[in-house]
């Protein structure tokens, strides 16, 4: 199947990778006329519950949106309006910002791929992260595993894209912890191989439109 994603990078601006939902509430608000996709809600204001279209990112420091299908569509009509960021009250002019438009495409197949998380991967909840900390090495691999097989799921799911084929996968991740609406959360950095096609720089796992989980194919 084939989709439409969009980034747009402001290369000369350096903001830290917590600063990525600050991203979120400035351009939310400053755009918030033109969709309510940028903040991933419906027209009524409520929460729209489904994979978020519109992303936003610090990665190496460089921030990033990224659009997918309708949200791909929507920061293309954005871009040329973009003039400045503001985070935390500090105005940081935009002299130069790129966008790349692609057709990617997504799929399982019989290759295999390896994708790095560039930001911490947010997998657990209240419920499996419970039997998380009470399990061997082994279990909480083999739970790790099974989340982000039904992560790719989901992501598929949003684009109505279904298969028959068994998602394979292989996990190579390291704990950290995380402040995350004041609280300390579990999250994960590392790699892993599977036989999913994925586009660069979507997220997987828990709160991707603030730029946790993001990933990005390595060789």
């Amino acid at each position: 199947m084939k989709i439409q994603t969009t980034q747009i990078k402001f290369p000369e601006l350096s903001l830290q990778t917590r600063d990525a939902h600050k991203l979120r509430g400035y351009f939310s608000e400053l755009f918030k006329e033109h969709s309510p996709l940028l903040n991933n809600h419906l027209q009524d204001g409520k929460f729209r519950y489904k994979y978020p279209f519109v992303q936003y990112k610090i990665i190496d420091q460089t921030p990033m949106l990224v659009g997918l299908e309708e949200g791909a569509k929507l920061l293309t009509e954005l871009f040329l309006k973009i003039k400045e960021l503001k985070i935390d009250g500090t105005v940081y002019p935009v002299n130069q910002k790129n966008i790349e438009n692609k057709i990617t495409t997504i799929d399982v197949d019989e290759d295999l791929y390896t994708y790095q998380f560039k930001t911490l991967w947010m997998s657990l909840n209240q419920e499996n992260y419970t039997k998380y900390i009470h399990s061997e090495n082994e279990q909480q691999n083999q739970q790790l595993k099974s989340i982000l097989i039904a992560n790719i799921l989901s992501f598929y799911k949003a684009f109505e894209f279904y298969t028959d084929k068994k998602i394979m996968a292989n996990l190579k991740v390291q704990e950290h912890t995380t402040q995350f609406k004041n609280k300390t959360m579990i999250a994960f950095k590392g790699d892993f191989t599977t036989n999913a096609l994925l586009p660069e720089h979507i997220g997987l796992g828990k709160s991707v439109s603030r730029g946790f989980g993001t990933i990005k194919p390595i060789s």
